[in-house]
């Protein structure tokens, strides 16, 4: 049944998180059926249980709460073939209105200041553009598209494209840093390996567009590795963790108080971009929100800053409007 449930998953074009969360959600599902003595297929009233199970005796979040229904929902409908009856006698996991975590101007330029230099780069990028910690991880060299100004996010959130911005202040150190990357891929050609992985069935369309630089990630690992599903060395992207933790180290070197992680760097981006003066639609467009209602968070933020400092957004967006015009007009 997992293995019917990862088939459906793949099929949507789900992410490679999402798979192994709902995967988890299922297991531990049909884990807590079994020791509470069901027998044959689980039902409504199991799912009932195992929720108010998750918001009672384990106090999980409700965000938690909601991903592991979902889960089993999906579970339910395309595997088992059968809809789940009203949920509303289960306990669920409350959450009200909370606020995301952002830093003043001076506290981003401290945090970018502790950060390691190998990461420096890659931080500056995440608030720069405000993007998703797995839409930097994942960018190939075609997505930066330096006359325009612009970072083409391919299949993010809801497997859809975006373009955001690419700092100006950033194209120097990051043409330096590509030629880099460019090197070490030569190598890997030259070892007989370097072929990135393609997305979905583009392997068998273009069996050598994978050795092409362009499709390489902007951020690979040190070192390559051997992919267990076809056996061929490759080097993959940096791990999303390595990032993690060095922004968790620069933040507690900076001497930041607040809860800061990377995904923070995005409602900084955000936030000083609203603080700027830019239209609320635009950052809602940047982001890649499907609501504007998500995007409104941030002005419950804005409020809550009494001081508003120079911040490196200033002028960015106006220059990154002007680029994408121009980009739009074509020669």
């Amino acid at each position: 049944m997992l293995g019917r449930l990862r088939e459906v998953i793949r099929l949507r074009h789900y992410a490679n998180s999402t798979e192994k969360a709902y995967l988890h959600w299922t297991r531990r599902f049909l884990a807590y059926q079994r020791h509470a003595g069901g027998e044959g297929e689980p039902t409504s009233d199991d799912v009932r249980a195992f929720l108010t199970r998750l918001a009672m005796a384990e106090r999980v979040s409700s965000s938690t709460q909601n991903q592991a229904f979902s889960a089993i929902l999906l579970f339910f409908r395309e595997v088992l073939r059968t809809d789940l009856d009203d949920m509303s006698k289960a306990v669920r996991a409350k959450r009200g209105r909370k606020l995301p975590t952002v830093l003043s101007v001076d506290e981003m330029q401290r945090l970018l200041a502790a950060v390691e230099r190998e990461y420096q780069l890659m931080v500056k990028l995440l608030y720069g553009s405000g993007l998703r910690l797995m839409e930097l991880i994942c960018l190939r060299v075609k997505d930066l598209d330096f006359d325009a100004g612009l970072v083409v996010v391919r299949s993010g959130k809801g497997d859809k494209d975006r373009t955001t911005l690419l700092p100006v202040t950033l194209h120097a150190e990051l043409r330096g840093h590509l030629a880099t990357v460019q090197q070490w891929h030569k190598a890997d050609l030259a070892q007989g390996y370097g072929e990135a992985p393609l997305p979905d069935a583009l392997a068998r369309k273009y069996p050598n567009a994978g050795r092409e630089w362009g499709w390489q990630y902007v951020f690979p690992a040190n070192k390559v590795a051997v992919d267990p599903a076809d056996g061929k060395v490759r080097r993959y992207h940096m791990h999303a963790k390595v990032l993690q933790a060095a922004v968790a180290r620069a933040v507690r070197r900076a001497g930041i108080a607040k809860h800061a992680t990377a995904h923070t760097l995005r409602h900084c981006f955000a936030t000083h971009l609203l603080l700027s003066g830019t239209d609320i639609r635009e950052i809602q467009e940047l982001l890649g929100h499907e609501s504007v209602e998500t995007t409104m968070i941030y002005t419950h933020v804005v409020r809550e800053l009494k001081t508003k400092a120079h911040s490196p957004l200033d002028d960015l967006y106006s220059r990154f409007v002007q680029a994408r015009s121009v980009a739009a007009d074509g020669p």
